[in-house]
């Protein structure tokens, strides 16, 4: 990976691209430290300094690189984006139309990248006026009653409402800069540096409350899984499909093979962001009803709001094997690529072409689905247990969401840059 990036930096147009990157992500994370206007700096600071990091928000404070609990123009950070991402990804498969663009090719995909712009904008102000209502409330950090605001009236209000969206929109827009005149997908960047931007604090709260020998267990530990992650983000199964040779006017087509690769682990962290999402929902319903004597509310306190509790790592881990499968059977249709590959002459050597492809195709996935959301589980599990062993807090670095972000967009930065390199210094068949 370092060979890559001295290689990268070496080749001029290429440094250009690396540089450009980095301006951007300065200007992220610097609009990430500059509080909203209204805000009442202090307070907020003092706040969040007494206030642990895995409230009911933990999950959007971490793509936020613990940017939201302190109010600032970019609080939102990128969370926005990610979940119209995933309600565009969902209503393909459902809508017609929007599944007749993504066929269309780029312009399709244009099309629906505008969808998701708007429907960002629209989380936006909807997350916007949930997060400085409970600001103007008190209740946007736990056991803090200092005013997070200068003035709780309804100009100020709007004012921070405006400017957090407006946040969003500037971070899709550095984003679309990344991928267009960068390296690397821009959004994933953005994903990557906020997580980043937790690590070392993360790190340095377990070094401060367990020592230095339980902490550098926990980085030859983190060491380890991080391997484990590399080696299952990187494995697949690849299925083998041969074309048969076709006339086509005076010219022969087909007559090559190729494979079609299925990843172990096909759904990415999608799962874990949808079971950590839907685990929000019974600790924020008691937050909301602090002063309720409901059996219902008492036993979800007990045992679904801290992560430390059997009964929810059992609940959190079986979600995420059934969102795993919910979501590799939206993303990948095993009919159309069967269809697909009749239509063009090609083959699974071995297996009749049409329904016995597909039900073939159906087999394996399911198949190679299950180590997939094992692992996922697992690894999301890693910091709910470490909860328990070392006392850290939920957004323990090593395991999770921000493990799988971490690897995953390193790995794939690193081929674009690979691809690149191989393309400028491409020494043909003759050397």
């Amino acid at each position: 990976m370092l060979g890559a990036f001295a290689n990268a930096f070496r080749t001029p147009d290429l440094r250009k691209k690396l540089l450009f990157v980095l301006l951007i992500v300065a200007v992220f994370r610097l609009g990430s430290q500059i509080p909203a206007p209204g805000v009442h700096v202090a307070n907020v600071q003092q706040c969040f300094d007494a206030a642990k990091n895995d409230g009911i928000y933990g999950l959007i404070n971490l793509f936020s690189g613990g940017a939201l609990l302190q109010l600032t123009i970019f609080a939102l950070g990128i969370m926005p984006y990610i979940t119209a991402s995933i309600i565009l990804q969902l209503l393909v498969v459902v809508i017609p139309r929007l599944e007749a663009l993504k066929k269309e090719g780029q312009s399709g995909q244009a099309k629906i990248t505008q969808y998701t712009r708007y429907v960002t904008l629209a989380l936006a102000i909807l997350q916007a006026t949930g997060i400085v209502a409970l600001a103007r409330s008190r209740n946007l950090l736990q056991g803090c009653d200092l005013p997070l605001v200068y003035k709780d009236n309804f100009q100020t209000a709007a004012i921070l409402v405006v400017t957090m969206t407006a946040g969003t929109a500037v971070i899709m827009w550095l984003g679309e800069l990344i991928t267009d005149r960068g390296i690397g997908n821009g959004m994933s960047i953005m994903i990557f540096t906020q997580v980043v931007a937790t690590f070392p604090v993360a790190l340095w709260n377990v070094q401060k409350a367990q020592g230095p020998w339980v902490f550098g267990g926990v980085i030859l530990i983190g060491l380890v899984v991080v391997a484990g992650v590399i080696f299952i983000e990187q494995a697949q199964r690849r299925i083998p499909v041969q074309y048969a040779r076709r006339m086509v006017g005076r010219k022969m087509f087909g007559g090559s093979s190729t494979y079609i690769p299925l990843k172990v682990n096909q759904a990415g962290v999608i799962p874990v962001i949808f079971a950590s999402s839907l685990l929000y929902l019974p600790a924020m319903a008691v937050q909301f009803n602090q002063n309720s004597d409901s059996a219902v509310l008492t036993w979800v306190s007990q045992h679904l709001v801290k992560g430390d509790h059997p009964i929810y790592m059992a609940l959190y881990f079986a979600m995420i094997i059934f969102f795993t499968y919910f979501y590799v059977a939206i993303t990948f249709n095993p009919q159309e690529v069967a269809d697909n590959m009749k239509q063009y002459g090609g083959f699974i050597p071995g297996i009749r072409a049409g329904k016995p492809t597909e039900e073939y195709l159906n087999y394996v996935l399911s198949r190679i689905t299950l180590p997939g959301a094992l692992y996922l589980g697992l690894i999301a599990l890693i910091p709910l247990i470490a909860l328990v062993l070392v006392d850290a807090n939920q957004n323990f670095p090593f395991g999770g969401t921000s493990l799988l972000i971490m690897v995953g967009v390193a790995l794939d930065t690193v081929k674009q840059i690979e691809s690149q390199l191989q393309q400028r210094n491409y020494e043909g068949f003759l050397r």
